[in-house]
């Protein structure tokens, strides 16, 4: 029998509309999704099915969005039958991946990330940040040539697939960065529209607003572990969690490691929740072997098994 592992993206893979097939079509997805609409102070049922897009790609927005996306979609896979022994998620898809894990309920997780997006919202709009992508760079290369940067703070952030890595920093700082890096040897270094330097340093207040924030919520442990974007590790305790709810807003995203993580734990099936194939894309380019499959709208539930 295979080892599964559910993983979950982040922020770039939100589109108007997404999950209101589901909400429309499906009794048992609508009944979720009204639950988790509910434990929100705002129409977040609103911006999802309606936009419009300015409003959902609002970090604010885009994060619960999509959580609550991949939390109705786990629950749907669940009643086929379908479970797995651990979860991953890229960026904000943690917070899915506690939801899925039942780390946390699904209206407490949907809390704790729109509060996350609030504060990460708040925390941007005082530094003038911003992110890029750099493709075809040893990431190795990519932190040598880093600390040439004379402008400000700009740090690689997510290790994506073994030529990408997205780096996050102050404007000035980034657009030196991009420039160097391409006279370094990277093929391209390209500003990603994005409203932060997310997972940089420069967003350390919005780690200890959540540092804050998730004293208030019941965390456990179950079956299904979850792997850490910081430390490409096993949550073992809830303090373990509570410090990488804290770390992870202004800390790594590593992604190469996580697969790598679940590679070596005998995970062989993934199914990458939510929308978009952006994570299948990145697995393929790190594993081969590892087979992924998607699940997003009521079709892909169809010849599931």
């Amino acid at each position: 029998m295979s080892i599964r592992a559910f993983v979950f993206p982040g922020q770039g893979a939100q589109y108007v509309g997404m999950g209101k097939d589901l909400y429309e079509n499906n009794p048992l997805a609508r009944k979720e999704f009204d639950a988790l609409f509910a434990s929100l102070p705002f129409d977040l049922k609103r911006v999802l099915f309606e936009g419009p897009e300015e409003a959902l790609k609002q970090t604010k927005n885009t994060q619960p969005a999509i959580v609550s996306l991949c939390l109705v979609l786990t629950k749907l896979l669940r009643e086929k039958g379908i479970d797995a022994s651990y979860a991953a998620g890229h960026s904000v898809g943690e917070y899915a991946a506690y939801g899925a894990a039942g780390v946390l309920s699904y209206e407490d997780c949907l809390r704790l990330t729109a509060a996350r997006g609030a504060f990460m919202n708040e925390v941007s709009l005082k530094v003038n940040g911003g992110m890029a992508a750099v493709l075809g760079m040893d990431s190795e290369k990519i932190k040598e040539v880093l600390k040439e940067v004379k402008t400000g703070v700009v740090e690689a952030v997510n290790f994506n697939e073994p030529n990408q890595t997205v780096i996050a920093g102050g404007k000035e700082a980034l657009e030196e960065a991009c420039k160097l890096l391409k006279e370094k040897g990277a093929k391209r270094a390209m500003p990603l529209a994005v409203s932060g330097p997310f997972h940089s340093s420069l967003m350390k207040e919005a780690g200890e607003k959540l540092k804050a924030e998730a004293e208030k919520y019941n965390f456990q442990l179950t079956d299904v572990r979850v792997i850490a974007n910081t430390t490409a590790e096993i949550l073992n305790t809830v303090a373990e969690i509570k410090e990488e709810i804290y770390r992870q807003s202004f800390g790594p995203v590593l992604w190469v490691d996580t697969v790598k993580k679940l590679k070596a734990l005998g995970v062989t099936e993934i199914y990458e929740i939510g929308p978009g194939k952006v994570l299948a894309g990145l697995i393929k380019k790190i594993d081969k072997e590892i087979s992924v499959k998607n699940i997003e709208t009521l079709d892909d539930f169809t010849n599931i098994l």
